[in-house]
């Protein structure tokens, strides 16, 4: 289905809901109808409900079509991962953090969105490695307080 579908559910919600607001004169005048009640708050009813489903499939639409557009542009590079030359995730911009934990690198939108300070542990990918070389001892003075 597509977004004009919601679009037109939603529509005619909108048109059983003013039908249903339609009867409350009849309702509320000095000769009202009370088995009219019903029936207005039927219609009441089904517009909004149908309102809901309008609004419900068009949220299914928007989200079935990122998923589609993350496979296209995952698509784009033939699988290959170009890492550090770019994001893992969108694949665009210039990563600037490295996830040590899930060993991803990152570009300042898309760590807005694998931001968790539980779980993750950053370093900027600009960083190189200390390296420790074999042979060699460190001396280190401890200096008094």
């Amino acid at each position: 289905m597509s977004q004009k579908t919601g679009n037109w559910i939603i529509a005619i919600g909108a048109v059983i809901m003013f039908f249903g607001l339609c009867f409350l004169p009849a309702l509320l005048g000095p000769h009202g109808d009370q088995s009219l009640l019903g029936a207005a708050s039927g219609m009441f009813s089904l517009g909004t409900l149908m309102i809901a489903g309008g609004i419900y499939l068009k949220a299914r639409t928007l989200q079935g079509r990122s998923g589609t557009e993350k496979k296209k542009q995952n698509s784009g590079t033939n699988g290959k991962r170009y890492r550090g030359a770019s994001c893992d995730l969108c694949g665009k911009a210039e990563p600037v953090i490295l996830c040590r934990v899930h060993e991803v690198h990152l570009c300042a939108d898309c760590l807005a969105q694998h931001y968790n300070f539980r779980s993750c542990a950053y370093v900027p990918t600009n960083r190189r490695q200390s390296t420790v070389q074999s042979g060699k001892s460190v001396n280190v003075k401890a200096r008094g307080a």
